[in-house]
């Protein structure tokens, strides 16, 4: 058995990277989260009022509106029909996350996101069993359940238990039940289903994937002939099931990841000491090096 099996995941990279390259998207996601929280919270912690509102809605310096286009969904099956500012902030978000990519909304954005990562992080130090998995259309049928019980109600449904919401309430009033529900998706990630909140339950997710499902920015296994099987993608990836497609295609085939569940998070970049992905485009179908690289305009044809 050579070293590089024995290494635990992301050590190979550390070592031929630093700490820092092999956790540079981590650490961009963390400080991407913590800039839009803190945006929100300087209004009420600080009185310096940049952004007014949540990220379910809210205006920027008194002028650009914002608006989660999930929210203004509710709304409107609860007949409610929306004013021209909070459609015109939902357009702008819409065709932001249509084109960057619907899920990198859960990667770079979400609150709740450190949480269950954190609760993955500590699942796998504890060495604790996978666990119950639903099954991953179950976030679609709690988002078609979301817009029924709005059109029923007359209320926007998923708001009034929505952790991301309930969070920020929690920073700015203290409720006791936000902290509560925070923890109840930490210990249902940690001790119910692996990775279980994000990838099968939340429907906020599951509504920008749909979004997201054409977006212009992908992962690509480009270089994906030099892979040595370490695996160590597959361990950290939010959604492992979106790698193989693309690393272990066919010749020919595509090394985009296109599935519409990858958050974009960026941690098989990291973590590959090989450096087998990169960010690029859905247009770029390129291989690097062996398979197609023959027929690569963009690669050297030397040996």
């Amino acid at each position: 058995m050579s070293d590089k099996t024995r290494l635990p995941t992301g050590q190979e990279a550390i070592r031929e990277k630093g700490w820092v390259g092999a956790h540079r998207y981590l650490i961009l996601r963390r400080l991407s989260q913590a800039f839009f929280l803190m945006l929100f919270l300087l209004g009420p912690w600080f009185g310096v009022w940049w952004v007014a509102g949540t990220l379910a809605g809210s205006r920027t310096l008194g002028v650009l509106p914002l608006t989660d286009p999930f929210v203004l969904l509710q709304g409107m099956f609860a007949g409610h029909w929306p004013e021209a500012t909070a459609l015109l902030g939902a357009l702008i978000v819409l065709v932001a996350y249509a084109l960057i990519g619907g899920r990198v909304y859960c990667s770079w954005v979400c609150p709740i996101n450190p949480v269950t990562d954190a609760a993955h992080w500590l699942h796998e130090r504890l060495g604790l069993q996978k666990g119950w998995q639903p099954k991953r259309t179950t976030r679609f049928w709690i988002l078609g359940a979301a817009l029924v019980v709005s059109a029923l109600s007359g209320t926007i449904a998923w708001e009034i238990v929505n952790p991301i919401t309930m969070l920020h309430r929690g920073l700015v009033f203290g409720i006791g039940f936000a902290w509560a529900l925070v923890a109840m998706i930490f210990l249902f990630d940690l001790v119910v289903a692996r990775r279980g909140w994000c990838g099968h339950v939340c429907p906020v997710g599951a509504f920008y994937g749909l979004l997201g499902a054409k977006s212009l920015l992908r992962v690509s296994a480009a270089d994906r002939t030099v892979c040595d099987n370490c695996m160590d993608c597959y361990a950290v990836c939010p959604e492992s099931h979106v790698i193989s497609p693309a690393l272990k295609g066919k010749p020919g085939e595509t090394p985009l990841i296109l599935s519409p569940d990858c958050t974009n998070c960026g941690r098989c970049i990291d973590v590959c000491s090989v450096n087998v992905f990169n960010f690029t485009h859905r247009f770029d179908h390129h291989l690097k090096t062996g398979e197609g690289a023959a027929n690569d305009p963009n690669t050297s044809h030397a040996a």
